[in-house]
């Protein structure tokens, strides 16, 4: 590729146009992948907690317990047995759940908003309920408060 002179200042041709012209898109695309990827992985962060928040609310109505403690984190499990895990839930308590939507305030923390319903004295009551979960060694894990 020559570049023409025109009074002593070179001229770029068509051809070397282009290929800036590409070149300067291709690098601008570049940068708008790296700044979508970062909205990718908040939001793949958050489907990944609610698919998990649900799958353990699924399990927990259909009253399969040892499936629901899989799901409480490692720090959970240690200082909660089994034992007192089962003697903690109401089985059979809960009608239905919902994770309406999940919010990270942080990189490894996450909470899901949930929606659930139960009978109390004849009457089906809705209410939400925030879960608490973790990321530890890229595991999403439920953390039962208090």
């Amino acid at each position: 590729m020559k570049a023409r002179i025109f009074g002593g200042t070179p001229v770029m041709t068509g051809r070397l146009i282009r290929i800036l012209a590409v070149s300067l898109v291709s690098g601008l695309a570049g940068c708008a992948s790296q700044t979508g990827s970062v909205a990718v992985a908040e939001k793949s962060r958050e489907s990944i907690v609610l698919e998990r928040a649900q799958a353990r609310w699924d399990v927990l109505l259909k009253n399969q317990m040892a499936e629901a403690y899989r799901f409480y984190s490692p720090a959970s499990r240690a200082v909660l047995s089994y034992e007192d895990f089962i003697r903690s839930m109401r089985v059979g308590f809960w009608k239905a759940a919902r994770v309406e939507r999940v919010e990270c305030p942080a990189e490894d923390a996450c909470e899901a908003i949930v929606s659930i319903e139960y009978q109390h004295r004849g009457s089906q009551v809705r209410t939400p309920i925030r879960e608490t979960w973790i990321r530890m060694e890229g595991n999403w894990w439920y953390v039962q408060k208090g």
